[in-house]
This record gives C-alpha cells, sequence and structure tokens, in this order.
C-alpha cells in the first residue's frame, strides 16, 4: 500500500484532505491485521511488533481493534500512523508509506513460520476417570450430617428464636451452625474462612469432608451438652 501526498498545486487543504483518507485506509488495513493477531494470538488485547530492513513497526490491539500503529525508522522519530490522537503530519506519513508494503510482508513471515505448527499433535486423550461413585459417598455423608444439623436447628429454633448461630469448639477448632427456622442456613468449620460442611453454595470438596466428618460426632454430644445444661438451669426455676 502506498500513496504519494506531494502537493499537487490545489493547496495545503487536498493535502491534509489526501492525508486524512490514507490514513483512514491504513486503519482498517491494519484493524484487519489486528484482528488476526488477537483470534490467534487468544486474547483481547496485545501487541506485537515486526522487523524490516528501514525499521520496526509495532502494531497495539485491543478488543480485536488496532490501538495504534508505530513505526520506528532506523534514522528519525517514531512515526505513528494509527493512533487515538491525531492524524500523522503528511511528511511523516509519506515516509512511513514508503515501508508499510515490507510490514506487511513481515507479518505475512511471521504468520507463515507458523505453518505446521500442530501437525504432530494427537487428540487421542486417555480416557477420564470419573468421580461419580467418590462424589455419591460424599453426597450421602453430607446428607446425614444435614439430617442432624436440621434437627438441631428445629431444636434451637424451638428455644432460642427465629434464627441465630450456635457455636462451639471441638479438639480446638470453632464449629459454628447458623439457622433460620427449622432450616440451616450453614454449618461452617474454622471461622469466617473456614470450610462450609453445609451451605447454600454446594457440597464440601470430598478432602475436606474427609478430615472433618470424623469431628461431626464430638460436635453433636457438645450441643447435647449444651442442651442438658439448659434443662438443668432451667430446672431450678421456680414459679409461685
Amino acid at each position: 500500500m502506498t500513496d504519494d501526498l506531494g502537493d499537487d498545486g490545489n493547496g495545503l487543504g487536498d493535502v491534509a484532505t489526501r492525508r486524512d483518507e490514507l490514513a483512514t485506509r491504513v486503519r482498517t488495513h491494519a484493524g484487519e491485521i489486528a484482528r488476526e493477531l488477537a483470534l490467534f494470538q487468544g486474547g483481547d488485547y496485545g501487541s506485537e511488533t515486526f522487523e524490516t530492513d528501514a525499521g520496526s513497526w509495532t502494531l497495539k490491539y485491543e478488543a480485536g481493534d488496532v490501538q495504534y500503529l508505530r513505526f520506528d525508522p532506523k534514522s528519525g522519530s517514531e512515526i505513528y500512523v494509527v493512533s487515538s490522537k491525531q492524524p500523522p503530519d503528511p511528511d511523516d506519513l509519506e515516509t512511513a508509506m514508503a515501508d508499510y508494503d515490507a510490514f506487511v510482508a513481515a507479518y505475512d513471515e511471521y504468520v507463515a513460520s507458523f505453518e505446521g505448527l500442530f501437525d504432530d499433535i494427537s487428540t487421542d486423550f486417555p480416557a477420564v476417570t470419573s468421580t461419580a461413585e467418590l462424589t455419591a459417598e460424599r453426597d450421602r455423608i453430607v446428607d446425614r450430617i444435614r439430617e442432624v444439623a436440621t434437627a438441631m436447628a428445629g431444636e434451637l429454633h424451638r428455644y432460642d428464636g427465629e434464627y441465630g448461630t450456635y457455636a462451639t469448639t471441638v479438639d480446638g477448632t470453632r464449629w459454628e451452625l447458623k439457622w433460620d427456622g427449622d432450616a440451616v442456613s450453614y454449618l461452617r468449620v474454622g471461622g469466617s474462612d473456614g470450610v462450609y460442611l453445609l451451605s447454600q453454595y454446594g457440597p464440601p470438596p470430598a478432602t475436606e469432608l474427609r478430615r472433618l466428618v470424623d469431628d461431626v460426632e464430638a460436635f453433636v454430644r457438645s450441643f447435647n451438652e449444651h442442651v442438658d445444661e439448659l434443662e438443668a438451669d432451667l430446672s431450678t426455676v421456680a414459679f409461685e
């Protein structure tokens, strides 16, 4: 893509008009290269530099469109052929356009250098081992924990109100059950950054469940002791 911006005698206005027309054509053409690079690189933004005998060209793109195209000649100052600012000076644009075809050729060589990149790749991948049995067993255990925790929630609801939390320590670790009515909102182990054995977001990781499941019994015993203490306190109340 070459063009001549020389003054043909019609004034600076015509030169500026031709400059703008050429800059628009370059933006459109460079935009096609930008889209191809974005597709190849697999990202919404990036940049690539291409070397020519006369200098280097850097194309930056974002969202599949050209952000700027900069020509850095081996002699002289850099030229923004395409940018988000004002169009280039006509003389600078003419200087850059003298090397534009070499820039496109460098891009073509870049693309050609990846020819055959995937020729030796096999897509015969091994079969994927199912986690169905493991997750089914996890879900069975979680369902059993939910049954027990729901029974606890019902008792807490009956005694302590519509909603609230019951917390205790098991082997040095905080266990907290939150209830809302007769339902369990969550059962969390380890504080605010802990593991949710029960929650509205789904079951816990199987490895975390295995680590904590043996302590569920101690958690329930602690709750029962709490209830026994409440009953003992109530038994001492006299009303005459």
